[in-house]
């Protein structure tokens, strides 16, 4: 009965040869593929195994990252600002305040009602992308090929103008407060701002 077990075996067909004695036979002469072998003939099934494991760690890292920029990006363009998407439904809030104070009885809130409308002009002209400093600059930017309703732009604006900056001593009386709410309501549905 042979003596030798399994373990004695396999270590016997693993087993490193001399480092010393291999470095001196190979190094004048260099390596071969032989001696490579034998000395990483033992770790070669390791190095595999840890290379696949790196591998597949690499391999779900990348699913991961393009998952999450799958997400980040879907993320981006629902909150990017678009004035069609997101400030329509706000000036529509708006110009219904507008027209609250436009329809009460006080010429206090009609006043109000013509100041917060041209705060409105003012926002559709940037979203539109005129610049200026004053409205005025920026309307005079606006190609009338592109905005119909420009003349009653002005005609609000300059309202606007008189009653902002004469206050109370000059009354604002009904019709004109009318003509001028829809002369902005003209502009804002030109464009669907409202």
């Amino acid at each position: 009965m042979d003596d030798t077990s399994p373990v004695v075996e396999f270590v016997e067909l693993t087993e490193q040869p001399e480092w010393a004695t291999v470095a001196r036979e190979e190094i004048p002469t260099g390596w071969t593929m032989e001696t490579a072998l034998s000395l990483w003939g033992p770790l070669y099934p390791l190095a595999i195994s840890v290379s696949l494991v790196f591998a597949l760690g690499i391999a779900y890292c990348a699913i991961r990252i393009m998952q999450i920029r799958r997400i980040e990006n879907a993320n981006f363009h629902r909150h990017a600002h678009h004035a069609h998407h997101e400030e329509i439904p706000r000036t529509r809030l708006r110009w219904n305040r507008v027209m609250e104070h436009a329809n009460s009885g006080d010429e206090h809130q009609w006043r109000l009602a013509i100041l917060e409308a041209d705060i409105l002009l003012n926002e559709l002209l940037d979203v539109l992308g005129y610049k200026g400093e004053t409205m005025a600059e920026k309307m005079k930017m606006v190609n009338r090929a592109n905005f119909n309703s420009i003349d009653e732009a002005w005609e609000a604006h300059k309202v606007r103008n008189r009653v902002a900056h004469e206050g109370s001593e000059n009354p604002l009386s009904e019709r004109e407060k009318n003509h001028v709410i829809s002369q902005y309501a003209r502009v804002f549905k030109e464009f669907g701002f409202i």
